[in-house]
């Protein structure tokens, strides 16, 4: 059987406008599949790489200081370097309710394994995953890059940089700090030390936060809080987190001229 010429040529035609629309389908069937959490301020963590703790922060005042460790090979957001981000991001899901303190996971699902701390030669993620989402340029790949909060059995390495770009943590701790932190809370992993945090007065909204990196930390800062009215918008925190790595970026050129 054969088809007009015309009608073929038609079709063609067709099927070459079609493309660019193929493509826009495509593009949003895929983007919303990574669904966005809302951003929840009313926790915050605020993670020291010159430290090595995390600290929970709730209601204007530290809730708890866990120690951590970040990567062993030093800060970054570029693909293939197992290096652990900076600046704003988010969590953006939770994995692992209920699971055993020490349960192994792999490809974020339960393996059906529980390892006690400190287990010989092996090095998985374990007890709890909080998936974290970067806020700012310099950690836009965090998700893609699978950042975590997680647990180890590596326990006896936690407080210095061991980690392949995640945020490891004790499994107990790890469990304490998922129970207490709500999808979409905010993260910030800075290059300084952590600061002091001034408690604010509990009449005060829990809905802001906390002011912690637009200049350089001490351990003589003090973080602002609601009760001195001192509160950052989202788009805020992005712009501090992009001069804090351009002054980062600086000061190791500084130092390598040195």
């Amino acid at each position: 059987m054969q088809f007009p010429r015309d009608k073929f040529k038609l079709s063609s035609k067709k099927l070459r406008m079609l493309r660019p629309l193929t493509a826009i389908f495509s593009f949003i069937s895929i983007t919303s599949a990574f669904a966005v959490t809302p951003i929840d301020t009313s926790s915050q963590l605020i993670i020291s790489v010159r430290d090595q703790k995390l600290m929970l922060v709730q209601n204007g005042g530290k809730v708890a200081t866990y120690p951590v460790s970040t990567s062993m090979f030093g800060l970054g957001d570029a693909w293939g370097r197992m290096t652990t981000p900076l600046g704003y991001l988010a969590v953006e899901k939770k994995i692992g309710d209920n699971a055993p303190t020490g349960a192994v996971f792999h490809n974020r699902r339960l393996t059906g394994e529980v390892l006690q701390p400190n287990t010989p030669g092996r090095d998985p993620i374990t007890t709890r995953i909080i998936w974290l989402r970067g806020l700012e340029t310099q950690n836009a790949h965090a998700f893609q890059r699978c950042i975590y909060i997680h647990g180890t059995p590596q326990e006896k390495a936690i407080g210095r940089p061991a980690s392949y770009g995640c945020i490891r943590m004790k499994s107990s701790d790890v469990a304490a700090l998922y129970d207490r932190v709500p999808p979409g809370a905010l993260v910030q992993i800075t290059p300084e030390r952590l600061p002091k945090v001034v408690k604010a007065p509990r009449s005060q909204p829990t809905n802001t936060f906390v002011a912690a990196s637009l200049k350089p930390q001490s351990q003589d800062q003090t973080i602002s809080t609601p009760a001195s009215g001192t509160t950052l918008s989202v788009e805020q925190m992005r712009t501090g987190g992009a001069i804090a790595a351009q002054r980062q970026k600086a000061k190791l050129e500084l130092n390598k001229r040195l």
